[in-house]
């Protein structure tokens, strides 16, 4: 993903890869609890950091507060110009 987009906010509902999708988005929800001190937290350290190193996005908004399906669309609707 992060070679054919340039970044890793894989959004939830990925047509290309709807498990993909699925899984980042259960990374998304559980570095939430990790945060909180839910200790039933699968999310480790060390995952949290395998996932940053890759450029890993927790939040999945743009500067606007727009999701990132959105903004996206809209680029490649740039692009395609």
């Amino acid at each position: 993903f992060v070679k054919e987009f340039g970044h890793a906010r894989v959004p939830r509902n990925f047509p290309q890869n709807p498990s993909l999708g699925v899984w980042v988005s259960n990374q998304r929800q559980r570095y939430k609890k990790y945060l909180k001190g839910d200790s039933p937290s699968k999310l480790i350290e060390h995952r949290i950091q395998l996932l940053h190193n890759l450029g890993f996005e927790w939040e999945c908004l743009g500067h606007n507060s727009q999701p990132w399906d959105i903004s996206y669309d809209e680029l490649v609707s740039f692009v395609k110009e």
